[in-house]
């Protein structure tokens, strides 16, 4: 029964992996918000030395990964970043980013504004577009610099 029950949870992802909060006073590098009230939109870098730097957004998260060197000059980050994840909106699951789909021109913004929604997969960004809008669904490698830097704006 016990092993049924654990299926069921495994399928229905409450035991998948999520992004926790590894630090309750942590802030965002880029915007200098508190994460502990965006947790929906949490994404995180993993460094070369093993440590995880977590960000308010995928715009955010973008930023630093763009940018790495600027980043490890200014003392944001420490080492060079070897993986990235960010979190499904829906379903609140962690997600390689270069695996995931991002929703562009959504009526939902995020913490800094205009913002990339992250799916795990095509059909959540289609069901999630449906009822928030958007103009396009987007895989990693169109997730350019000229993009982010005109979310920014």
């Amino acid at each position: 029964m016990k092993k049924l029950l654990i299926l069921a949870l495994l399928t229905h992802g409450l035991f998948a992996g999520e992004i926790t909060l590894t630090d309750q006073n942590a802030t965002d590098a880029v915007y200098v918000l508190p994460l502990k009230k965006h947790l929906k939109w949490l994404t995180e870098a993993e460094l070369e030395n093993g440590k995880k730097v977590q960000f308010v957004s995928v715009k955010s998260l973008m930023t630093v990964y763009q940018h790495q060197e600027y980043f490890k000059k200014h003392k944001f980050i420490d080492a060079n970043i070897t993986k990235i994840s960010v979190q499904d909106f829906t379903s609140g699951r962690k997600v390689d980013a270069k695996e995931a789909v991002y929703l562009f021109g959504s009526h939902v913004v995020g913490p800094h504004g205009d913002d990339l929604i992250p799916f795990e997969n095509i059909d959540n960004a289609k069901l999630f577009m449906l009822k928030n809008g958007g103009t396009k669904i987007l895989r990693f490698n169109k997730l350019n610099k000229g993009l982010i830097r005109y979310l920014d704006m």
